[in-house]
């Protein structure tokens, strides 16, 4: 999924109100953050082929660090436990950490399966939504409505910033999920990682849109 990982950030405002949505985005997307680093680095694989699901031609072959399933509640501990030690705030980190894992769910509903339960343990799951692009635009497409909706019932703007650097961050993850369902497929897998990377910038958008909204 893409923007059905967001989808979770912007809901989870509505349960953990006093973490910014940057700090929301940061724990849902923390392994897809994580793994364009792994993919330079060479330590995790991914190989582009057409046709591999309907949704995407991203065959991942081998992530076991950012997504297998055991990786996936360690990440989630430590992004909670960082969050909990430096605000002193249990509920909104056990809230993170559920966001971790929550990313780790999604992927289980819509890759096909390739998702890394064990080390060393070759069984692999995925119930594969990607294979149907209507069940896919409907499941994520439902998903990201809801998240928004909750987001923007949850808080309010505090100015005009506070307004439009919502509705444009809303606009762009449109966007560019469009363009990654009808666009052409990456000719190698290089750009992939350093696309991925620059999610980071989504995370500051983030931060920089609660910074201009208070909670209701």
């Amino acid at each position: 999924m893409y923007i059905g990982h967001f989808a979770l950030g912007f809901a989870a405002k509505k349960v953990a109100p006093k973490a910014s949505l940057g700090t929301l985005f940061l724990a849902t997307q923390f392994i897809d953050l994580l793994w364009p680093l792994l993919i330079l680095l060479g330590w995790e694989r991914v190989l582009i082929e057409p046709g591999n699901t309907v949704v995407t031609p991203l065959n991942f072959t081998h992530y076991p660090i950012s997504h297998g399933f055991l990786s996936v509640l360690i990440w989630g501990a430590a992004v909670g436990g960082i969050y909990g030690a430096l605000k002193k705030d249990l509920k909104t980190s056990l809230w993170l950490g559920l966001l971790v894992v929550g990313h780790w769910i999604l992927d289980l509903i819509s890759h096909r399966p390739d998702l890394p339960l064990l080390p060393g343990l070759e069984a692999k799951v995925g119930l594969g939504l990607w294979n149907s692009l209507i069940g896919t635009l409907v499941v994520e497409g439902g998903l990201f409505v809801i998240g928004v909706y909750l987001y923007a019932s949850s808080t309010q703007a505090k100015n005009k910033t506070g307004l439009w650097a919502l509705v444009g961050l809303v606009a762009f993850l449109i966007l560019t999920y469009a363009g990654n369902l009808i666009g052409p497929p990456p000719r190698s897998v290089e750009p992939i990682a350093y696309i991925g990377l620059l999610q980071w910038l989504l995370v500051a958008w983030a931060y920089w849109i609660d910074h201009n909204r208070k909670v209701n």
